[in-house]
C-alpha cells in the first residue's frame, strides 16, 4: 500500500502512455489528425505533407488551412458537431493543405468532439485522409457505366460517338472529339490500320466549354490527319497517346486546328485512342483536360481503352445496321412505282420519305372504265426482309388490282396472300435469321371512278385518309378499319364510298402514326390555294413531325376530276342482230373525229364487232357502248347479263368461238368487270406516239 499523499503509480503510467501516444499518433500516424479549438483554429496538428509544417497551420481557421473548394460546408460539418457532441465520419471535402503544390484533393473528414470530464466541449479532433487516388478510381468507374449505358442505346454511329463524350464530360475529361472514318458512316467497311498521313476523318461528335465556337468545333467536318502529331501515330499503330500539351509544343505547328482549339480552351493534357475492332481503324477519340484541372495520367489509359472498345463495338452494330439499311432502303425504292402513272380523271402526287423502316410503298393503278385503284400500304420494321416483304404484298396488289374486284374483296384476298407469306416464314429452318420473327403491315386501297366522282374505300390497319374539298374544308374520313395484315385475324372488311366534288384533294398517309392526329401545319399545306400537286405534297412533308421523318413514310395525294367529255363516247345500243354493224359505223365516225390512225380504227372496229356480237347472243339488255380516249383506247360494252364470257381455243373444224380470241390478239388488256346492274366487256389498245390525240 502506498503512502497517503504519494502519486497513484497506476494513474502515473496510464498518463505516461496518454503522453507517449499523443506523441506518436501526431509524429507517425498516416492520418492528418488537427486539434481545433471552439473557435474552429488549429491548436495542433501533424499534416502528412512534408510542403508544411504543422506548426505553420496553428492558429489558422481550419477552412484557411486546407484551402477548401467549400469553405461554408465545411464551417456547418464542424460546427454540428461542436453543437450536438456526436462525431460524424468519412465527409467527402475538396481541398489542399496550406501551400501545398497542384492541384485541389478529395479529402476524407472525419470529426470527434473533445469533452472536459464534466462533458463540456473544449474543441474538435479532425482526422484527414488524403482518399484523391481512391476518388479517381471511383470516378473512372462512374464513367465507365455511364459509356455503357449512354452508347449502343440506338444503331446510329452519331449517336455512339454523341453518348460517349457526353459520358465522360466534364467528369473525365474536359473537352472529348470523336473523328470516324467517312466509309463507317456511310456503312462500308472500315479499313485496315495502319491509317496513313492525311487519311481523312470526319467530326462525329463534340462535347466541352466552346465546343461551337470555333471551326475545329464544328460537328460534321472533315479533317486529314496531320502528320508528326499524336493523332497520326495512334492512328498508325494503334496504340494510345497520353501527351502533355504547352503553348510551344511542337506538333502543334503542323496541326493548326488543334492548335486553336488548345489556345481557345487551355488544353495542356491530352489522350488520344484509336477505335479499333479486329484491326480495323474506325475512327480516334480525343479526351482534353483545360486549365483548373489535374492532367491525365498513367492509370487513365486503362479506362479510355475500355471505353474506346465498347464505343467501337457499338459504332460497328451501327456501321452494319446502316449497310442493312441502305441496301434495304435501295430495294425499297426500285420496288416502288418507276413510271408516271397519270390517269384520266385524277391527277397523284406522292412522296416517300426514307427512314428506319424500309416498309412503306403506295400506288396509283389504273383500272378498267377510266377508274384508278389508289393504294398506300407499310410492312413495319427496318432491314431488307421487310422491304422484299413489302415487294410481295405490292406485287400481289396489282395482280388483285387486274381482277377489277372491290376494295373489301382485294383487303381479303392480300390477306390470304400475307397469311400464306408468315406460313412461309414460319417454316424457315431454325437457322434463318428471319425464323420466329413476327411481321405486320397495314394497307388502304382505294377506287375512284371519275364518270360518278366517287371513291369507294376499305382499309387494313391504322392509315386514315383524308380529304380536303375544293372550299378548302379538311376531314378525316370514316372508313372502317379492318383488321392488320399478317395478324391471323379474318374478320370481314367493309368499305365506305364518298361522292366528290370535282378539285377534291384526297390524302393517303402510311408509315409512322401521326403522335396527335393531324398537326396544324399539314392541315394549313393541304389547304394552300393555288398550288400544284406535288407541291402540296411537299408542303405536307415540311409539316410533319421531326419522327416521322426519322422512320419514314409515304404520303400519296390524289386530285379529283371526270372525264372530258371531248374524250369519251357513249351509245346506247338495241339488243339486235343488227347492232354490229351500227356499232362499227358509230366507232369509225368517233375515232376518224379524235385523228387516229387507220390501223388502230380497224383493229378497235373489229373489237367492237366481236363485243357486241357476244352481248346480242348471250347478254341481256340494255345495251351500251362505251369509248375512252386516254393514253390507251378503251372500248366497253355493258349488258344485265352476270354471265361471264371465257376465252376458248377454238379447234379447225368450230364453226364459232374465236371472237374473244380475236379480241385477246388485238387488245393490250381485256377483262370483264361486274357490277350492280350487269358486267362490262373491256379492252385497252396502246395508241401510237404518232398519233395525235387531240
Amino acid at each position: 500500500m502506498s503512502d497517503a499523499g504519494a502519486p497513484d503509480p497506476v494513474t502515473t503510467s496510464f498518463d505516461r502512455m496518454g503522453a507517449a501516444l499523443l506523441r506518436t499518433l501526431f509524429s507517425q500516424s498516416a492520418v492528418g489528425l488537427h486539434v481545433l479549438d471552439t473557435e474552429l483554429r488549429v491548436v495542433r496538428a501533424n499534416p502528412r505533407s512534408d510542403a508544411v509544417a504543422g506548426d505553420r497551420l496553428v492558429g489558422r481557421h481550419f477552412a484557411d488551412a486546407y484551402r477548401l473548394e467549400d469553405p461554408d460546408r465545411a464551417e456547418r460539418i464542424l460546427r454540428e458537431v461542436l453543437a450536438s457532441g456526436v462525431a460524424t465520419r468519412e465527409r467527402l471535402i475538396r481541398g489542399r493543405l496550406l501551400d501545398a503544390p497542384g492541384p485541389d484533393r478529395s479529402l476524407m473528414v472525419s470529426v470527434y468532439r473533445l469533452d472536459d470530464p464534466h462533458g463540456h466541449a473544449l474543441g474538435l479532433l479532425a482526422a484527414v485522409v488524403d482518399v484523391d487516388e481512391r476518388e479517381k478510381a471511383r470516378t473512372r468507374a462512374a464513367c465507365l457505366a455511364a459509356v455503357r449505358t449512354k452508347v449502343g442505346r440506338s444503331l446510329e454511329v452519331a449517336a455512339a460517338c454523341e453518348g460517349l463524350v457526353e459520358a465522360v464530360v466534364p467528369v473525365f475529361a474536359d473537352f472529348a472529339v470523336v473523328e470516324v472514318v467517312e466509309e463507317v458512316l456511310r456503312g462500308s467497311d472500315p479499313p485496315l490500320g495502319p491509317l496513313g498521313p492525311d487519311f481523312p476523318l470526319r467530326r462525329a461528335a463534340v462535347r466541352g466549354p466552346g465546343a461551337h465556337g470555333h471551326r475545329g468545333g464544328l460537328v460534321g467536318e472533315m479533317r486529314r490527319l496531320p502528320g508528326r502529331t499524336p493523332y497520326a501515330l495512334a492512328a498508325s499503330d494503334l496504340r494510345p497517346r497520353l501527351v502533355g500539351i504547352t503553348p510551344r509544343t511542337p506538333w502543334l505547328e503542323a496541326d493548326p486546328d488543334s492548335a486553336r482549339l488548345v489556345e481557345k480552351t487551355g488544353a495542356h493534357s491530352l489522350i488520344v485512342v484509336p477505335l479499333k475492332l479486329h484491326g480495323a481503324v474506325l475512327g480516334l477519340v480525343s479526351f482534353y483536360r483545360c486549365r483548373g484541372t489535374e492532367p491525365f495520367e498513367e492509370d487513365d489509359l486503362p479506362f479510355t481503352l475500355t471505353a474506346a472498345a465498347h464505343v467501337a463495338l457499338s459504332i460497328d452494330n451501327a456501321r452494319r445496321y446502316e449497310r442493312d439499311h441502305v441496301i434495304a432502303s435501295t430495294v425499297q425504292r426500285r420496288l416502288l412505282p418507276q413510271l408516271d402513272g397519270a390517269r384520266i380523271g385524277v391527277e397523284t402526287a406522292h412522296v416517300l420519305l426514307p427512314g428506319h423502316n424500309s416498309g412503306s410503298w403506295f400506288d396509283a393503278i389504273g383500272l378498267s372504265g377510266a377508274r384508278t385503284a389508289l393504294i398506300v400500304g407499310a410492312v413495319d420494321g427496318p432491314g431488307l426482309q421487310t422491304a422484299i416483304t413489302m415487294g410481295q404484298l405490292r406485287t400481289a396488289i396489282h395482280a388483285l388490282a387486274g381482277l377489277d374486284l372491290p376494295p373489301d374483296e382485294v383487303l381479303a384476298r392480300l390477306t390470304d396472300t400475307a397469311d400464306r407469306l408468315a406460313t412461309e416464314r414460319a417454316a424457315l429452318p431454325p437457322g434463318e435469321w428471319v425464323h420466329g420473327q413476327s411481321v405486320t403491315a397495314t394497307c388502304l386501297y382505294a377506287v375512284y371512278d371519275p364518270f360518278i366522282r366517287t371513291c369507294t374505300i376499305a382499309r387494313a390497319g391504322d392509315p386514315t385518309p383524308g380529304l380536303v374539298t375544293p372550299d378548302g374544308a379538311t376531314t378525316v374520313l370514316d372508313v372502317p378499319e379492318g383488321p392488320r395484315l399478317f395478324s391471323g385475324d379474318s374478320s370481314p372488311f367493309a368499305t365506305a364510298a364518298f361522292e366528290l366534288d370535282e378539285g377534291s384533294v384526297l390524302a393517303f398517309f402510311a408509315g409512322t402514326p401521326l403522335p396527335c392526329g393531324v398537326p396544324t401545319r399539314v392541315r394549313d399545306a393541304l389547304t394552300a390555294p393555288g398550288r400544284g400537286l406535288q407541291d402540296l405534297c411537299d408542303e405536307v412533308v415540311y409539316g410533319l413531325p421531326a419522327e416521322v421523318h426519322r422512320e419514314g413514310a409515304a404520303l400519296l395525294l390524289a386530285r379529283t376530276g371526270v372525264v372530258p367529255a371531248d374524250r369519251v363516247a357513249t351509245w346506247e345500243l338495241a339488243h339486235d342482230r343488227t347492232t354490229p354493224a351500227i356499232a362499227r359505223t358509230l366507232v369509225r365516225d368517233r375515232l376518224d373525229g379524235w385523228n387516229l390512225d387507220a390501223e388502230t380504227i380497224e383493229a378497235t372496229e373489229l373489237i367492237v364487232s366481236e363485243l357486241i356480237t357476244n352481248a346480242v347472243r348471250y347478254g341481256t339488255a340494255p345495251l351500251q357502248l362505251r369509248l375512252i380516249l386516254d393514253r390507251t383506247l378503251t372500248c366497253e360494252v355493258h349488258d344485265s347479263s352476270r354471265v361471264s364470257p371465257h376465252l376458248r381455243h377454238a379447234r379447225t373444224v368450230d364453226e364459232g368461238g374465236r371472237g374473244l380470241f380475236i379480241v385477246s390478239q388485238l387488245a393490250t388488256h381485256w377483262g370483264t368487270r361486274f357490277g350492280q346492274d350487269g358486267k362490262a366487256l373491256w379492252t385497252e389498245q396502246d395508241i401510237p406516239s404518232a398519233a395525235d390525240a387531240s
